[in-house]
């Protein structure tokens, strides 16, 4: 292979310069200045000549089995020299030892069921409340699953001999409620737990410090980080990692290269969007707090909640609110926010749950996962203070 296209070995283990800051810019780039390189290269191939037939062989054998040296690729869909600098990145600032990317963080969540399935163990505990499309997947047994909805106290009861994943996301979506992970990871073992890290990110919460086993995240949201690209992640051992991409291989839920090549360039930035939308996430709850339109704020520690112990960095990037009055017609009086589903964009967003993101779950399961029918869910993006708080006032006039 064209010195050009090659990519780092995947596994990467703990970060070798420090801050998450320094990692975010460096991780999947530190051979380039051997090749002399500055920018990441695009490897755009969807096959990979040789003209060695047995070496051919051999290393298909090994992407079937899930194993991965960095080495030249057969075909795309075992693996792609771009994505892999994105996974060795993303594996990095999670501190995993390796990370597997997928097309979308729906396609990522579904090869974690499917491989503890084939495992022999089909139950799932899982804590709501969750995305609403994570929560339709798991209620509906499309998979060959079998799911028990508890709280996080709940959770180790609901233990059986055939469970074989435990599903949190803290903070949640929508509600942003949090789960001590490190409680949870302890009495639920030896079941593994995955933690939905999509709301917080690396930059704020490492899960797999605080015992969880495997991290996932809708890398179209923060990781991205402008509403252009879609994809999934799991950041998770190696030895797990390897019946992912068996996985991935047979099913084909790959991540385009262009993709990967774009959430490798978002993770550079996402400390820094990361802090800097935090802030004006928290002032904004704040403000939102004391409006007369609102009846209740969710945001972590706003008005000095209790909150698990050094986990999470800051409160995050999202909020939500109930509305005293028209909660649906709120979407429609934004002027300078964004009506629209998703979030994590430099831009900020504005949507419904209850229409929207967690329209799929019926109205009986919102209300078993605590989200109210007047709940509005907010991501704060990198626009002034000043210019978002104007939108919110009129909008919430204009709607109580």
């Amino acid at each position: 292979m064209d010195s050009h296209t090659e990519s780092p070995a995947h596994s990467s283990g703990s970060p070798a310069h420090g801050s998450v800051d320094t990692r975010a810019v460096h991780a999947g780039r530190d051979d380039l200045t051997d090749l002399g390189l500055h920018a990441p290269p695009l490897d755009l191939s969807t096959t990979y000549p040789s003209r060695d037939a047995a070496a051919e062989a051999a290393r298909l054998d090994a992407f079937t089995e899930g194993k991965d040296d960095g080495g030249p690729p057969v075909y795309a869909r075992a693996a792609n020299t771009t994505v892999r600098r994105f996974e060795q990145a993303l594996a990095e600032l999670e501190g995993a030892t390796a990370a597997v990317a997928f097309a979308s963080g729906m396609a990522a969540l579904s090869a974690v069921l499917l491989a503890r399935v084939s495992a022999g163990r089909p139950h799932v505990v899982a804590v709501r409340p969750l995305y609403g499309t994570s929560d339709h997947l798991l209620d509906s047994g499309l998979l060959g699953n079998t799911t028990t909805f508890a709280s996080a106290k709940e959770a180790p009861s609901a233990l059986t001999g055939a469970t074989g994943l435990v599903v949190v996301e803290t903070p949640a979506n929508p509600t942003l409620s949090e789960v001590g992970i490190q409680e949870l990871a302890d009495a639920c073992a030896p079941v593994p737990v995955l933690v939905d890290n999509t709301f917080a990110t690396p930059a704020l919460q490492r899960p797999l410090a605080h015992g969880a086993a495997m991290t996932l995240h809708s890398a179209t949201k923060y990781l991205g980080g402008h509403g252009d690209v879609m994809g999934g992640v799991v950041a998770c051992s190696e030895e797990f990692a390897r019946v992912l991409r068996q996985v991935r291989f047979v099913t084909g839920g790959v991540l385009h290269p262009l993709a990967g090549y774009q959430l490798h360039r978002g993770l550079t930035t996402l400390p820094v969007r990361m802090r800097a939308q935090s802030t004006t996430a928290a002032e904004l709850a704040r403000r939102l707090s004391g409006h007369p339109g609102v009846s209740r704020v969710r945001y972590p520690g706003l008005g000095g909640a209790p909150r698990p112990a050094d986990q999470m960095a800051g409160g995050g990037a999202m909020v939500a609110f109930e509305v005293a009055g028209d909660a649906p017609g709120l979407i429609g009086a934004v002027r300078l926010i964004t009506p629209a589903v998703s979030l994590g964009s430099v831009d900020s967003l504005i949507q419904h749950p209850a229409s929207i993101s967690h329209h799929i779950m019926d109205a009986g399961s919102r209300a078993d996962a605590g989200i109210p029918e007047n709940l509005i869910r907010l991501s704060v993006g990198l626009e002034d203070v000043e210019d978002l708080w104007a939108d919110l006032d009129q909008a919430l006039d204009a709607v109580s």
